[in-house]
């Protein structure tokens, strides 16, 4: 609030694929493809025609009890079929911060329903993003999202990102007994993108089936061919026991989330009586936002953008790597899913004085939109981008650099 009040805000007047247009008709490259999540480019008119027709038939009406309207069903079907997960259920939301708290709040009702209230502690990891809503605050792994609130939800801990040792360490500290479930990004996006180690998720899946822990992936980023397949987890073959997803189900066009769940979690909610889960959103199956979806799952499955993705995620692997010699950055993150982080050294953060932010100015400046983390700039452009577009994408954040280190 304070950065706007001291100056004009960047207004964002149209977009069409990979580029945006301020209301002063300058163009911009979406190298973010707004906030991770517009996976099929802008402007998609099968999208806003599948939006217009819902509407003139059923705009919105809740799913609460044993409401249901078509889309709802359809999009919860059509996402189980391609879960990674055994006997999948759909529970939809409004986007990935409501389904995070779905998914935190389930898991522990999950174990209350079998006999062990004890089990409520909640384990992430640092450096990844759950959003904000009440859970999410609580369990993000960075700390400057946690503070000023006083006190959060409780019994949370947050183990090293790289270490699935830290994981096992941390459940016998806590004791298993009292353990509920983990949550991790198959690639950790806001909070730096940083790649699991080799063999990393295979051994967290053994980790927490050995000691009954619920799995639950946060595919908000990855999901939706941002890693080359449907939810991101299934690159590296484990099969969670809840997904939550959100941005890429609809690229945006409309809210939309959701959580997966497996047979075993949803068993004692759906088969048995006396547990029913006192939980929802009003808009959760919204019939128009699961229009949107529908024809945006349409785009990626009749363009291939699976496939495409991996293609792209080469590309852009390749240019950014080029960026790892300059004087200001320390590390390039990428090579993993379509998207990247370039870190600038500490020398450049704490001697020269340089933020981020600066060099994110002065792209846009130039042109292209990056994403400002407080040691990196991080990229995630729509899938639909082109080699000449990355090239682009690349060339002006390395003009960007250059032109901020000249000024210190």
């Amino acid at each position: 609030m304070n950065t706007v009040a001291k100056g004009p805000e960047f207004v964002v007047a149209r977009a069409e694929g990979v580029w945006l247009w301020d209301r002063s008709g300058d163009r911009y490259l979406d190298g973010t493809a707004s906030l991770w999540y517009c996976n099929v480019g802008h402007g998609r008119n099968e999208i806003a025609d599948a939006v217009h027709r819902q509407m003139n038939t059923l705009d919105a009406y809740t799913v609460y009890g044993d409401f249901a309207n078509e889309p709802a069903l359809e999009l919860s079907e059509r996402l189980a079929a391609h879960a990674p997960i055994e006997d999948p259920r759909t529970i939809l939301t409004s986007g990935g911060g409501e389904s995070i708290d779905t998914a935190a709040k389930l898991a522990r009702s999950y174990w209350a329903a079998l006999g062990q209230p004890e089990r409520q502690h909640l384990i992430s990891r640092t450096g990844g993003y759950h959003g904000l809503n009440g859970f999410g605050t609580s369990i993000i792994g960075m700390d400057r999202f946690r503070s000023g609130y006083g006190r959060l939800i409780e019994d949370t801990s947050v183990v090293p990102h790289d270490s699935a040792a830290a994981l096992e360490a941390e459940i016998l500290r806590v004791g298993p007994h009292r353990v509920a479930a983990y949550f991790a990004e198959p690639v950790i996006g806001a909070g730096g993108v940083f790649l699991p180690p080799e063999g990393y998720f295979t051994e967290v899946a053994r980790i927490c089936q050995k000691y009954g822990v619920l799995f639950v992936v946060d595919s908000v980023i990855c999901g939706f061919a941002r890693l080359g397949n449907w939810f991101g987890i299934e690159r590296f073959g484990v099969s969670p026991d809840m997904i939550v997803f959100a941005k890429g189900v609809s690229s945006g066009y409309l809210p939309l989330g959701g959580v997966m769940v497996n047979g075993r979690v949803a068993d004692p909610f759906w088969n048995q009586e006396g547990h029913p889960f006192l939980h929802g959103t009003t808009y959760a199956g919204h019939p128009t936002a699961c229009a949107a979806a529908l024809a945006n799952l349409d785009i990626l499955e009749r363009e291939d953008l699976f496939t495409v993705s991996r293609e792209v995620e080469r590309h852009l692997d390749s240019a950014l790597q080029g960026l790892a010699g300059h004087p200001l950055v320390a590390e390039v993150r990428s090579g993993v899913g379509v998207m990247g982080a370039v870190e600038l050294t500490e020398e450049a953060l704490t001697e020269r004085g340089i933020t981020t932010a600066e060099v994110f100015q002065e792209a846009r400046t130039r042109g292209v939109v990056v994403r400002p983390v407080p040691k990196a700039l991080l990229v995630s452009p729509p899938l639909t981008i082109t080699w000449e577009q990355i090239d682009h994408l690349v060339s002006t954040l390395a003009g960007a650099l250059d032109a901020v280190m000249a000024r210190h």
